[in-house]
């Protein structure tokens, strides 16, 4: 419905960036081909009453097709609900970081033409994200697990004394 030129913010369901039917495909191809998206804001569950889900805002221009998406992950640090608001301050890093598309731990862009264009699914993961998880050598699990079967026994061995 918008012209040529126009803006907008929807809300919507994060399930819309990955859903395989046939409907979210089609509207994520056409959104992609007609409008520029040109931000997604992931949010977490409680942002939005009523909604009983996480969510994301997209933003996108009508008329010209989308090159490059920028996503941001936001995470205010708490749970958010109906006694505990999104307020302006949590929002502040993402107006900032907008205004550029800058590259940060919870942002990251897209280009259009990695999209997969079979399913045009738009849920990107954070490539900046995740915990680096810290690996051991099988020699190291060996010792740890020798070491607390050993901590077992001593248990049992002093429960079998009492009974």
């Amino acid at each position: 419905m918008l012209k040529p030129g126009g803006r907008a913010a929807i809300v919507i369901k994060n399930t819309f960036l990955s859903n395989t039917d046939n409907a979210s495909t089609s509207l994520r191809r056409k959104l992609l081909a007609e409008c520029n998206l040109h931000t997604v804001l992931d949010c977490p569950s409680g942002t939005f009453q009523g909604a009983g889900v996480k969510t994301v805002v997209l933003f996108f221009e009508k008329g010209a097709p989308t090159r490059k998406t920028w996503f941001y992950q936001l995470d205010p640090g708490r749970s958010l609900g109906k006694t505990n608001p999104l307020n302006d301050a949590d929002l502040a890093e993402f107006v900032a970081l907008q205004k550029t598309f800058a590259d940060s731990p919870k942002s990251w862009s897209v280009d259009a033409a990695s999209v997969d264009q079979a399913t045009f699914d738009l849920s990107v993961k954070n490539p900046n994200g995740g915990e680096v998880v810290a690996q051991r050598s099988p020699r190291e699990i060996l010792d740890e697990i020798a070491a607390l079967d050993g901590a077992s026994a001593q248990v049992l061995a002093k429960i079998r004394a009492l009974v």
